[in-house]
């Protein structure tokens, strides 16, 4: 598993060659745009209802002894919710509506990679490509937060909380690297197919998104660049594993 994160992280080096070899740039400014409006958004709301959620959650405790304690447990819990939750957010939202954007960039690189148009493809619309796109970040928001909520409840408790913010890192890490494999994996497999695909190289997608997510904690630049080069890095160690895999020549 090591060894395949590794080499999700690996794939990074050499994107801004690619992308400037194949004059990439271009394509991306709507998917950036698309990722600066919904970044703004999110966490401005984010930071309106973190004191929101700690009343919210502090209103439970009804004895008046550590009352105080409670109340700033709360907020400190609130303020972790909401930026777990924007951080859930925003990811899904960008990957859903960059789909019929970013379909094609994954293609040219794929072009380029292998030497030729690849034989066969899934050809789609952009209204399919949007379709799969939300389908798939649907499907992973709902799986992501289903297992995220057990391992905030576990990281309450002493000695292992270091262990469960390992863990929410590699599975924001997981379905960020899901959804940017799944450009390429469009063109060759069904929704069903994707998703298997995925999980049984699960190293290499959390590789991928742990780059991704740590690009998100750079101000301004981390939310401009995050894109391009997790995309085409996913797209290169998408189209070798597919490789691997005989799937494509």
């Amino acid at each position: 598993m090591i060894k395949n994160i590794l080499s999700g992280i690996k794939a990074y080096s050499g994107t801004f060659k690619i992308i400037a070899n194949l004059g990439l740039w271009k394509y991306f400014w709507i998917p950036v745009l698309i990722s600066l409006i919904t970044a703004t958004l999110i966490f401005t709301s984010a930071y309106a209802l973190s004191d929101n959620i700690g009343q919210f959650l502090s209103q439970w405790w009804v004895w008046d002894w550590g009352k105080n304690t409670v109340d700033s447990l709360s907020s400190v819990v609130g303020g972790i919710l909401i930026i777990l939750l924007g951080f859930i957010l925003y990811k899904h939202i960008v990957m859903a509506l960059s789909a019929p954007f970013m379909g094609p960039v994954s293609e040219k690189i794929e072009a380029h990679l292998l030497g030729k148009r690849t034989p066969n493809p899934r050809d789609t619309i952009f209204m399919e490509q949007l379709w799969r796109g939300i389908r798939i970040n649907l499907r992973n928001l709902s799986m992501e937060i289903l297992l995220t909520l057990p391992i905030i409840l576990i990281g309450l408790i002493p000695v292992i909380g270091l262990l469960s913010s390992i863990l929410l890192f590699l599975v924001q890490g997981y379905y960020a690297g899901f959804g940017n494999m799944d450009y390429t994996l469009e063109r060759h497999f069904k929704y069903n197919e994707s998703i298997n695909f995925v999980r049984r190289h699960k190293g290499a997608a959390i590789g991928n998104g742990i780059i991704f997510t740590l690009f998100l904690f750079i101000p301004v630049i981390g939310v401009i660049m995050v894109l391009p080069l997790s995309v085409t890095a996913a797209t290169v160690k998408t189209v070798e594993l597919l490789k691997l895999e005989k799937q494509i020549g």
